[in-house]
């Protein structure tokens, strides 16, 4: 095969793959509408459901941010937080979903923290 002959072979095929074209089409997806209504009602109860949480102290703002601090660095990964309720403000670790991881952390917490207090859902959103 000559330069050429190779030349116009390679533009044909260049042609033949240029000339084809991908299908388009459209995609619809019906979706029973009692989907929304349990996405609806499954994100209505899980926004009101509470967390057990660790109070680990409470006092003064600046006893607290410096007790927030200590907690951050004895439990890195954990979700803290300080809440105002009068007359004091109150360090809360952790936000568990149910009673038993709650007691388990709530072990190893003492250990730091003797005077910490496992708080039910009901408590730790007040």
């Amino acid at each position: 095969m000559n330069t050429l002959q190779a030349f116009i072979f390679t533009a044909g095929a260049v042609v033949c793959c240029w000339s084809l074209s991908a299908q388009e089409g459209v995609v619809r997806v019906q979706q029973d509408p009692k989907i929304d209504q349990l996405l609806s009602l499954y994100n209505k109860v899980n926004s009101q459901k509470g967390y057990y949480q660790i109070q680990v102290g409470f006092g003064s703002y600046e006893r607290a941010m410096e007790l927030k601090s200590q907690v951050e660095t004895d439990f890195p990964s954990w979700y803290s937080k300080i809440e105002f309720q009068e007359p004091t403000y109150r360090v809360r670790l952790g936000k568990f979903p149910d009673k038993l991881e709650a007691e388990r952390r709530f072990l190893e917490v003492r250990e730091k923290y003797p005077n910490a207090m496992l708080l039910d859902p009901e408590n730790a959103s007040r």
